[in-house]
């Protein structure tokens, strides 16, 4: 991917760069109440200096050197493992858990349903639900503008990848969480997901290894770890990446944004609906991404069928917004009315 014009080069939307306003946007944007930077002009902490995190670094690249052995051990039952996992970890625990669910709140579920998919969403090898949030939610904040952590206007390979090698909290890990994700720090099981994230990681392919091992033996152990783990997550990994990258560069737009989020069609199939990303952030409260008839959002689809089910409620969607703009504007008739009689 080109590299776009740089961040410094780049004209600054007096909107994000006050953080007065920012945070005005935010609490409108995520539904939850946090607390931005005062008494700066520069959001807090991207513009400053950023270690090295060895930790994701070595995770990824280990990723990578693993996913190459893939030719060399296939099996059609590791290649289904990897298709329905990358489903699963892809759409149900990004998409849906971390995404739709804990950083915008666009639907209410039970307990259990919430921990389930944050736990599938942790196996997508994208970090903890915690740290998750807390990024993306600032992404939202300060999207393609100074601060935030993944704009492809700093080079699309950063905003691809290379940004997840950096630290993002400035040095203050406790205060960046406090203050982006203060509803879900009082989770204590999203906060063992997220102070577990490897040895869940360990445990669940020595789980799947050892299920190959039963069924065929040392070789489809090594087929079904290098499929339906390694492959797997990177395969998942780079499709919720071009989400960052790809949809800010190319595609259309339906709506006009204070970003460059875009529709990508081909980030939308394969994204489970992440791709249309311009209505995303043109409404990110919305569970609907696709606004349009040809737009696909499989995602949207299992939320469907969650509340069909009875497990899924107060579902933000276009209809839903449509009603609720309804009710408001029949409140505000019928006030008129009571005024106008009095």
């Amino acid at each position: 991917m080109k590299r776009r014009h740089s961040r410094k080069h780049q004209h600054r939307s007096s909107t994000v760069a006050n953080p007065a306003l920012a945070h005005r946007h935010v609490q409108e944007d995520l539904g939850v109440n946090v607390e931005m930077p005062r008494g700066s002009t520069r959001p807090h902490p991207t513009d400053s200096p950023m270690a090295v995190n060895l930790g994701p670094a070595i995770w990824l690249i280990a990723l990578h050197v693993l996913a190459l052995a893939a030719p060399f051990c296939f099996s059609w039952s590791g290649l289904g493992l990897a298709i329905v996992f990358h489903w699963m970890a892809g759409s149900l625990g990004i998409c849906l858990g971390f995404h739709r669910l804990l950083t915008h709140t666009g639907l209410d579920v039970p307990g259990w349903v919430k921990g389930t998919l944050a736990t599938i969403g942790t196996l997508a090898g994208e970090g903890g639900p915690i740290s998750w949030t807390a990024n993306h939610r600032k992404h939202h904040a300060f999207s393609d503008q100074v601060g935030d952590p993944h704009s492809p206007r700093d080079g699309g390979w950063w905003s691809h990848a290379f940004w997840l090698a950096y630290n993002t909290d400035g040095g203050d890990r406790q205060g960046y969480l406090r203050k982006w994700v203060p509803d879900l720090i009082k989770n204590k099981f999203l906060m063992f997901l997220e102070d577990y994230f490897l040895p869940i990681h360990i445990v669940f392919g020595a789980i799947i290894t050892g299920a190959g091992y039963l069924v065929g033996g040392p070789s489809l152990a090594f087929s079904w770890f290098t499929w339906a783990i390694a492959l797997r997550l990177v395969a998942v990994l780079h499709t919720t990446w071009f989400v960052n990258s790809a949809s800010h560069i190319w595609g259309y737009r339906n709506y006009e944004t204070r970003d460059d989020s875009r529709n990508l069609w081909w980030v939308g199939l394969i994204a489970y609906g992440e791709g249309w990303h311009n209505n995303h952030h043109a409404i990110p409260r919305l569970a609907q991404h696709g606004h349009r008839w040809w737009e696909l959002d499989m995602t949207y689809q299992f939320i469907c069928m969650l509340r069909f089910f009875g497990l899924a409620k107060n579902v933000v969607d276009l209809k839903s917004m449509k009603a609720k703009k309804l009710k408001n504007n029949l409140d505000v008739s019928d006030a008129d009315e009571e005024s106008q009689a009095a």
